[in-house]
């Protein structure tokens, strides 16, 4: 499929101006002072601008270097040679305090190289962030630790974050062609749903559109996130990071997007946020506070469309 040279004008992303340009400089600054690892930028994410700008970014922990190789995303990928920061799980959640944030999605590169790919560490830093800051909610973005469940207990149990999420990324059909060769769905729906039966209060993933996936694979892919209990979902537009990664297949209509949301809520699922530039993690905290803690759904509305007064600056920590 041919695409348009240029973009749909709901693509387009606003540039920062007075305010919203300070805080995104300032985060900007403390991220770098800190040496903070932002998903933002490693993953060239559009909403950068409006996310920072308004408190909202996306950090990474255990290294900047993923073993695997996804066609979708730009993060570096190599072999970290099972090196792990002792002191990250205390720095970070140092850094966080320091912030005054209200929730955090702590992400992480995928660790194949570690014998529990990352999860006692990953615990740990979940621990230490609600030592220094009991009040900040911790929705935790993870991989598929390899199928291990004794892996997803540690998280779920030991981290005891309000969120757990883990993202199927695209429709079954997609998943050899588009994510790496160690992920499957069968295994990702695994994963949420032991995170659901070892106690998590709320799972959460992601789908993108716009790779050849037809609509009612999107439609059979959330039933099946339904049947796996999962309660929240977002669902985007894939975006090429570069023209060595998948290309856009098309462009998927708002009107679209809609149809998506009002079926997931209709499915069941607690909240769905579905956009051309919703992502895993865009206004997470918007999302959870919004909906969840308030145990609404809040039908009709995505974290793209919302603005609302915040009393506490809303970050996503990944």
């Amino acid at each position: 499929m041919t695409l348009p040279v240029r973009k749909p004008d709901w693509l387009r992303v606003r540039l920062p101006a007075g305010p919203e340009q300070d805080a995104f400089q300032s985060l900007k600054s403390k991220f770098r002072g800190r040496g903070l690892h932002t998903v933002c930028e490693e993953a060239r994410c559009p909403n950068i601008f409006e996310c920072w700008g308004q408190g909202t970014a996306t950090v990474m922990i255990l290294g900047e270097t993923c073993t695997r190789g996804c066609r979708f995303c730009s993060v570096k990928t190599g072999k970290p040679g099972g090196i792990v920061d002792p002191l990250e799980p205390e720095n970070t959640a140092l850094s966080l305090a320091e912030m005054g944030l209200a929730y955090v999605v702590l992400t992480m590169v995928d660790r194949d190289d570690l014998p529990d790919g990352g999860a006692a560490h990953l615990s740990e830093t979940v621990r230490r962030i609600k030592h220094h800051s009991p009040d900040l909610r911790v929705e935790t973005l993870v991989g598929d630790f390899l199928g291990n469940r004794d892996d997803v207990r540690t998280v779920v149990q030991e981290g005891r974050p309000e969120v757990f999420a883990h993202n199927v990324e695209v429709v079954p059909r997609l998943q050899r062609t588009i994510r790496d060769a160690r992920c499957s769905w069968d295994r990702s729906i695994a994963t949420l749903a032991a995170a659901k039966e070892l106690g998590s209060a709320v799972t959460k993933s992601s789908l993108m559109v716009g790779l050849g996936e037809q609509r009612d694979e999107v439609l059979d892919a959330m039933r099946s996130l339904r049947a796996a209990d999962v309660d929240v979902l977002t669902i985007g537009q894939y975006l090429r990071p570069t023209k060595r990664h998948a290309p856009v297949q098309r462009y998927v209509e708002p009107a679209e997007f809609l149809d998506y949301e009002r079926a997931g809520l209709a499915m069941g699922f607690r909240y769905v946020a579905s956009g051309p530039l919703v992502r895993s993690s865009y206004r997470a905290a918007e999302a959870f506070l919004r909906g969840l803690a308030s145990g609404e759904t809040t039908a009709g509305e995505t974290p793209s469309m919302n603005r609302y007064g915040r009393k506490r600056k809303l970050a996503v920590l990944s």
